[in-house]
C-alpha cells in the first residue's frame, strides 16, 4: 500500500493511478488546518449574523427559499443525507470507493468548502482503516453533483449505513466501535459540502480511464504479434510517415510499435515476398491507436482537473468574508471526458477484432483455417471470433454519448444535467468487453507465431508469447475455450502487457 501525503488540489494521475490499484495510507500536513479553520469560520460568523444563505440555513434545491432557524440547522444537516440516500443497485467496488472518499477529503481539505477539521479527519480515518461506504451505483444524473451516492458515502459519518469493513457488509457503527471511531453531529453547511460534488462520476471516469489504459497496452501488444502472425509490413510504422502527418497521438502509437517491432526472424523471412499491402487492421495501427491515444490524453486531463476540484456549493472565500452560489457541481466535463473515453475503448476493440478475424481466413494470413490443423474436425478459433464480434458490436452502442441526454430534476429547478455518473460507469462494461476481444486476439496471434515455427521473434514479444503460454497452451485440437479466455483477460488486468502509453496519457511523452 503506498504512503500518501496529501496536497490538497495538487494529485496526479499516476498517483490516482497508484491508489487506484494498490490503495492508500493518506496523511494530511497540519498546515492545510489554517485554511480549513478560516473558511469555517466565516459560516459560523454568517449564522451567528443572521444572514440567510443558501445551503446554510436554507433548504435545497426548489426548497432554497425555506429559512430554517438556527436551532434546526444540525437536523437540516442530517436530514439532507438521509433523505438523499436513494441510490440502486449493486455497490461500487472498493478501489472505486478508496476513490471517491481521496476525491473528497481532497476537495474539502482546500478550504473552501466551510467543513469542520474533524469532519475530515473522520474521512480520513474511514480510508485509512478502509472502512468502505455501501454506495449503489445507479441514482445519480451528475447535477447538482452525485447526491444519491455521495450521501451514501455521507451516511457513516452520522452514524448511519453500511460499510464494506474486513471483507464483510456491516452496520457502520459496527465498524466504527471496532476502531474507536464516532460519528459526528453535523454542523450548517457540512451535511451539503459532502454530497454536494462530482467525486463519485470522477472516481468512475478515473477508472474507465485506467482499465483503457491497461486495454491500450495489450492491444499494442497483441497488434505487434498479429504484425508477426500476418507476415505483415513494418513500413507503416515507420517515422517518417507519421512526421509529415503530425498527428501527435500517431507518432507516440508508432513509436510504441517500432519499440515492439524489432528485427526478428519472421520479419526477414518475408523480405523479399510479393505481398504489396497489409489489410487496414494491420496498416493503419499507428492512425488509429494514435487517435485512441489522443482522446485517452486529452480525457485524461480534464479528469486530472476535476480529480483536483472544489465541485459543492455554496463556496465560501475566506478572504472577503463571502460565500457565493455557483454550479461547480455540474459534472458536463466528467461527462464529455468519459464519452471520448467511451470513443477509444470501442475502437480499440474494433480493430483488435478485426486484426484476429484477419488471421483465422486462410486467404488473408495464408495460415491454417480457423488456426487450427486438421480443420473440420476441429473448429479452432472460429466461434471465439464470433465472442469478439459480439463485444464489439455491444460497445457500439455503449459509445452513444451519454453527455448529449438530459432530464430536468427537483420540480425544474436542476432542468440540465450532466449524466457523468452513468457516461463513467458505463466505460466498465466496455472495457470488459474491449479486455476480453484483445484476450482472444492474444491467443490467435500467438497460435498463428507458432504455425509458423520454426521462425522466431524478437526477444520483447517472444517473451509475451512465453507468458501467453504458461497459461494458455498450443492449441493443437479442440477443448473448452473459456478458461484460456479468462486466463488471458487475468493477465491484461494484472498489467502484465506493460505500461506503453502511460505516460504519454500522463502528458509526459
Amino acid at each position: 500500500m503506498n504512503k500518501l501525503s496529501l496536497e490538497p488540489g495538487a494529485l496526479s494521475l499516476s498517483t490516482l493511478r497508484q491508489v487506484y490499484f494498490d490503495g492508500t495510507h493518506l496523511d494530511i500536513d497540519s498546515s492545510v488546518w489554517t485554511a480549513v479553520n478560516k473558511a469555517r469560520r466565516v459560516v459560523e460568523q454568517k449564522v451567528e449574523g443572521g444572514d440567510i444563505v443558501y445551503g446554510v440555513n436554507t433548504g435545497f434545491g426548489r426548497l432554497a427559499q425555506q429559512h430554517i432557524d438556527n436551532n434546526l440547522l444540525s437536523d437540516l444537516q442530517h436530514n439532507l443525507i438521509l433523505s438523499h440516500a436513494t441510490g440502486v443497485g449493486d455497490y461500487l467496488n472498493a478501489a472505486v470507493v478508496r476513490l471517491v472518499l481521496l476525491l473528497k477529503i481532497n476537495a474539502v481539505s482546500q478550504g473552501v468548502s466551510g467543513i469542520r477539521r474533524e469532519v475530515i479527519e473522520l474521512l480520513l480515518a474511514m480510508l485509512n482503516n478502509d472502512v468502505l461506504p455501501a454506495i449503489p451505483e445507479k441514482g445519480s444524473v451528475g447535477a447538482s453533483g452525485d447526491l444519491a451516492p455521495l450521501a451514501h458515502m455521507s451516511l457513516p459519518v452520522i452514524g448511519e449505513g453500511m460499510v464494506h469493513f474486513n471483507g464483510e457488509l456491516v452496520a457502520s457503527t459496527t465498524a466504527f466501535n471496532n476502531l474507536g471511531l464516532k460519528s459526528l453531529q453535523l454542523s450548517a453547511k457540512e451535511g451539503l459540502a459532502l454530497l454536494n460534488g462530482t467525486q463519485v462520476s470522477t472516481a468512475l471516469a478515473l477508472k474507465g480511464l485506467f482499465e483503457a489504459e491497461q486495454n491500450i497496452n495489450s492491444a499494442f501488444v497483441s497488434g505487434s504479434l498479429t504484425v508477426e502472425a500476418a507476415l505483415a509490413s513494418r513500413a507503416p510504422f515507420d517515422a517518417r510517415i507519421q512526421a509529415v502527418r503530425g498527428q501527435v497521438g500517431q507518432i507516440e502509437a508508432a513509436l510504441i510499435f517500432r519499440k515492439l517491432l524489432q528485427p526478428s526472424e519472421m520479419n526477414d523471412s518475408h523480405a523479399d515476398c510479393d505481398k504489396v499491402q497489409d489489410p487496414y487492421s494491420l496498416r493503419c495501427q499507428p492512425q488509429v491507436m494514435g487517435a485512441c491515444l489522443d482522446q485517452l490524453r486529452n480525457a485524461g486531463a480534464i479528469i486530472e482537473i476535476e480529480a483536483n476540484a472544489v465541485s459543492d456549493n455554496p463556496l465560501i472565500f475566506a478572504d472577503e468574508g463571502d460565500i457565493l452560489s455557483g454550479g461547480n457541481f455540474h459534472a458536463q466535463p466528467i461527462a464529455f471526458a468519459a464519452d471520448n473515453i467511451a470513443l477509444a475503448i470501442a475502437e480499440i476493440g474494433a480493430m483488435s477484432e478485426r486484426r484476429m478475424a484477419m488471421l483465422l481466413d486462410v486467404n488473408m494470413s495464408q495460415l491454417p483455417a480457423f488456426l487450427v490443423e486438421d480443420a473440420g474436425i476441429n473448429s479452432g478459433f472460429m466461434i471465439a471470433q464470433v465472442t469478439a464480434a459480439a463485444l464489439a458490436s455491444e460497445n457500439k452502442s455503449f459509445a452513444h454519448p451519454a453527455s448529449v441526454d438530459s432530464i430536468p430534476t427537483s420540480a425544474n429547478q436542476e432542468d440540465h444535467v450532466s449524466m457523468s455518473t452513468f457516461a463513467a460507469r458505463r466505460l466498465s462494461d466496455m472495457n470488459l468487453n474491449t479486455r476480453y476481444i484483445v484476450a482472444i486476439e492474444l491467443l490467435a496471434a500467438c497460435q498463428g507465431i507458432e504455425l509458423r515455427r520454426p521462425l522466431k521473434s524478437n526477444k520483447v514479444l517472444e517473451d509475451y508469447w512465453a507468458q501467453i503460454r504458461e497459461v494458455a497452451p498450443y492449441w493443437n485440437h479442440d477443448r473448452y475455450f473459456q478458461p484460456d479466455l479468462e486466463a488471458i483477460a487475468e493477465l491484461i488486468q494484472n498489467n502484465v502487457f506493460g505500461s506503453w502509453s502511460n505516460g504519454f496519457i500522463e502528458g509526459k511523452a
